[in-house]
């Protein structure tokens, strides 16, 4: 592993060689780079995709947006009932640029409860989730530094408010690679009328986001390809789920992702308690979406492995912590309708490893939604039932069941 951590390290470098050239033959107008960052000389203010300003000698501009997601829910767990009424998400992202549109910067912050967690002592307050700086020197080449998303799935990578179901599935609660601090690198090359592709990379530290505990020197690694065979999606379709613009062609994304977190202290990688010792962590995950004429299809899979994902408390040894390894799959249809009312149905399967099966079950899960767009993904009601199996160890079983209603508004 030592020599792919090395290979990782010099492929960035491969990938950032080209830039400086390429900034130095760029244009002088800066204003033509990216697809939305031309700017009249007057103050500029817009109430498109948030609140805009742009100085008068379009040098800074800050684009304001909040979203939020409330919701209730009623819980049927081994016939234990209980409603649940919450806000799920609350979000305030600010995102600009500085100087020149070519330094651009993406800063969002959250305030509910499930957002920022439980707070234990040593820990810090978990408000921060992006907090970004982007060098777009063309609109191929993007060199990012800060706090973000890794590349990893499709569906985790998308915005939790540009989502058909309530929540992401199953699979991503346990196998996703979410936020963490470090430098991305991404090749952009898409266009919606022949084959195209892009190309993500980062190396971070491995342990997610706001984490200043217990410093090493293990980092993680991650690679991400995406294929268009037949053409990027309209309207950047892929940032969101659903087919909202009706694609006129079929248009299919097949794309992976590679992860590997060496010497990793938490369960999950950049998610869960701390484990009582390092792990090297593995995932590897493989995405598909289709879009056509209303109709969305995307599936995935997604698995972790390590070679031993227990790890027992020096202090007690009938105290275990467990790295969650395993594997799942998701399916996902829809359609929607040209009043813009869409149904959705999901099917999920998770499958741990054997060696902490007696700590977690197999779950089958079965959603089925249905969402009426007001104001595309920015305003939307929604509704879903989702129904769960879960197999034990010598077979036992048990099931539960939740009816839940959102309402979700952003700009």
């Amino acid at each position: 592993m030592r020599y792919v951590r090395y290979l990782l390290i010099i492929s960035v470098f491969i990938l950032l060689a080209p830039i400086y050239s390429i900034a130095q033959d760029s244009d002088s107008d800066s204003r033509t780079f990216g697809d939305d960052l031309q700017f009249p000389a007057l103050p500029f203010y817009s109430y498109g995709s948030g609140l805009g300003l742009t100085t008068p000698d379009s040098t800074f501009r800050l684009n304001i947006r909040f979203r939020m997601q409330n919701r209730v829910t009623f819980v049927n767990e081994e016939d234990d009932e209980s409603i649940e009424a919450t806000v799920r998400r609350l979000r305030l992202r600010f995102d600009g640029f500085v100087g020149d549109p070519r330094f651009l910067y993406a800063i969002q912050l959250s305030f509910s409860p499930g957002d920022v967690g439980e707070i234990n002592d040593g820990d810090n307050i978990n408000i921060i989730r992006d907090a970004v700086f982007f060098y777009q020197p063309n609109n191929q080449w993007n060199i990012g530094f800060g706090q973000t998303k890794l590349p990893g799935n499709r569906q985790r990578v998308n915005s939790s408010s540009a989502l058909q179901l309530t929540d992401r599935s199953i699979n991503n609660a346990r196998f996703n690679i979410d936020r963490d601090f470090g430098l991305f690198v991404y090749y952009i090359n898409d266009d919606p009328d022949i084959f195209s592709y892009n190309i993500k990379s980062a190396i971070s530290i491995g342990d997610g986001r706001n984490w200043t505990q217990n410093p090493s020197t293990g980092l993680a690694y991650t690679g991400r390809i995406e294929l268009f065979p037949l053409g990027s999606f309209l309207n950047n379709g892929m940032l969101f789920e659903g087919d909202l613009v009706r694609e006129q062609t079929p248009k299919i994304l097949l794309s992976s992702t590679y992860h590997f977190n060496d010497g990793a202290q938490r369960e999950r990688g950049q998610l869960g308690n701390s484990l009582f010792q390092r792990r090297d962590l593995t995932s590897f995950h493989l995405d598909a979406m289709l879009k056509y004429n209303g109709w969305a299809f995307q599936t995935a899979y997604l698995t972790r492995s390590t070679d031993n994902p227990i790890t027992v408390n020096p202090a007690n040894s009938n105290d275990f912590r467990y790295v969650f390894s395993g594997s799942g799959i998701d399916f996902q249809l829809s359609y929607l309708f040209t009043n813009n009312f869409e149904l959705i149905g999901r099917y999920s399967t998770q499958t741990p490893d054997d060696e902490i099966r007696v700590r977690f079950p197999k779950i089958d899960q079965y959603s089925f939604g249905i969402t009426r767009y007001i104001w595309e993904h920015a305003l939307k009601i929604q509704s879903e039932l989702t129904y769960s199996d879960h197999t034990f160890l010598q077979s036992q079983t048990s099931s539960n069941w939740y009816l839940r209603f959102q309402i979700e508004i952003g700009i």
